[in-house]
């Protein structure tokens, strides 16, 4: 057997190239998307049976909401007529007129128009706390929380509340609602339940009896009753423990239950990525002489609130739907202004309801997407040295 140039022989009789081999295509599997396609959806024979059960049920999901959303949906008008099948003879779809005529009352209930800048006012001032916050970018995050948790609550209460002193016009919180009253339930709810949920979470470690004891009865009564029965609670029983003449207001009472409510659930979850925190930790911290609270605020707490990231996301994606259950207190939040809109005459078609429905859906998901993302991205940055 001749040897070729580009072969050497080896010790046992075989020969090693040394030249470029010929390049060849890669596996069929590995090219494009019709590889993927294959690995992914049709792989198997169960694979391609809900591949294809998927298929038809998202056809018969996905045109038909986008013809009543968008491509059938009425953008324009002043009164029922504009909505109405018989009227336009073609088929309607969302009436969008409705919500657009009805959108200052769905962002600010009864608030008075000539002081509804005051409500924006707040609403931009609560974006620039919560982006100095929560974009690692931004410096001087001390400044940043000194502003947000001191500064613009004060600000935002006179705004709201109005006070004669600066010429603000009282405005009674039985005026406020829709997206305004939804916003300020959500946000004090979240900004107080995670402090306290962390405070309840470490009584109920403990080694004193009586703090475990409180912190234990407090989560468990808390957690073991519905929501709508804490603001029963909070909006007859709270007045029974307050000095006589001094009657809270109905918003105050909700707030003072949702935050309870929500903290009882962060302290559960708080708990959880304590307990997740080896004891080598502890020890360490004790070791460099660190005190109790010095080493639940410099070692501890900071990598047990980095594992529950998503756990205290959903604590709060679920905080801010809750918020529509206080209407059963005669509370007017986004989703019940756009039920008292149904009555009005001038709009009873048969796709106002569907539409209004559809508005608040969409207002739901944007906000709670919202926040999921943002956990998420948080979760990656935090991940240092971790595998993905």
């Amino acid at each position: 057997m001749t040897i070729g140039d580009n072969q050497t022989p080896m010790m046992n009789g075989a020969y090693l190239g040394s030249g470029d081999l010929p390049q060849r295509p890669p596996p069929v599997m590995s090219r494009g998307a019709i590889a993927w396609v294959r690995e992914n959806l049709f792989s198997s024979i169960p694979n391609t049976i809900m591949t294809l059960l998927g298929i038809w049920i998202l056809w018969q999901i996905v045109p038909p909401t986008l013809d009543f959303l968008i491509f059938d949906a009425v953008w324009d008008g002043t009164g029922r007529d504009a909505c109405l099948e018989s009227v336009r003879k073609a088929p309607v779809g969302a009436c969008w007129a409705f919500a657009k005529v009805r959108l200052g009352y769905f962002f600010y209930g009864q608030y008075p128009i000539d002081e509804r800048w005051r409500v924006d006012t707040v609403w931009v001032m609560g974006a620039i706390g919560v982006i100095w916050l929560l974009w690692p970018r931004v410096p001087y995050k001390n400044w940043g929380s000194l502003y947000f948790f001191l500064i613009f609550p004060v600000i935002a209460f006179f705004l709201l509340v109005g006070t004669p002193t600066f010429g603000l016009q009282k405005v009674p919180t039985n005026l406020w609602g829709g997206v305004l009253v939804t916003l300020v339930l959500s946000t004090v709810g979240i900004v107080f339940s995670l402090p306290l949920g962390v405070l309840l979470a470490l009584g109920r470690r403990s080694q004193l009896p009586l703090i475990r004891l409180f912190a234990v009865i407090f989560i468990e009564f808390v957690r073991g009753v519905p929501l709508i029965t804490v603001l029963f609670m909070a909006n007859v029983m709270l007045p029974l423990f307050l000095p006589d003449g001094w009657r809270p207001d109905s918003l105050l009472r909700v707030l003072v239950g949702i935050a309870l409510f929500a903290a009882a659930y962060m302290a559960e979850v708080v708990r959880g990525g304590l307990q997740a925190i080896g004891r080598g930790q502890y020890e360490g911290a004790q070791s460099l002489g660190l005190g109790y609270w010095q080493m639940m605020v410099l070692i501890i707490l900071p990598q047990a609130l980095k594992i529950v990231i998503p756990n205290i996301v959903n604590t709060f994606i679920g905080l801010f739907k809750d918020t529509t259950l206080v209407s059963i207190v005669g509370i007017f939040d986004f989703l019940k202004t756009i039920e008292a809109s149904f009555v009005d005459p001038r709009w009873a078609t048969p796709v106002t309801r569907a539409t209004g429905y559809a508005f608040a859906a969409i207002f739901y998901f944007i906000f709670c997407w919202g926040m999921s993302q943002y956990s998420q991205w948080m979760e990656r940055k935090l991940a240092t040295g971790h595998k993905r």
